[in-house]
């Protein structure tokens, strides 16, 4: 079942209801999904990542960057006011 926004917060315990009962409810939000509510049990059965974000970007090739900082005149400034 799809809920917008507003009625799934003022009718929420009902929303639970449902998805303990029927299934997962989805809530729009301005028109477009925005969240779903499942219960805790097919939560848990949802796959998980095998690997944290920070896990999947520490993994990445290690890559040797040269940077040369350029080498600009810098100006003058008077710090006598």
């Amino acid at each position: 079942m799809s809920w917008q926004l507003q009625d799934a917060k003022n009718r929420f315990s009902e929303v639970v209801e449902k998805a303990l009962t029927e299934g997962p409810q989805h809530i729009t939000r301005r028109g477009k999904p925005a969240v779903v509510v499942i219960a805790e049990s097919e939560y848990r059965k949802a796959p998980k990542p095998r690997r944290s974000l920070a896990e999947y970007l520490l993994s990445a090739p290690k890559v040797d960057i040269e940077i040369e900082r350029a080498k600009l005149r810098l100006r003058d400034v008077d710090f006598d006011l």
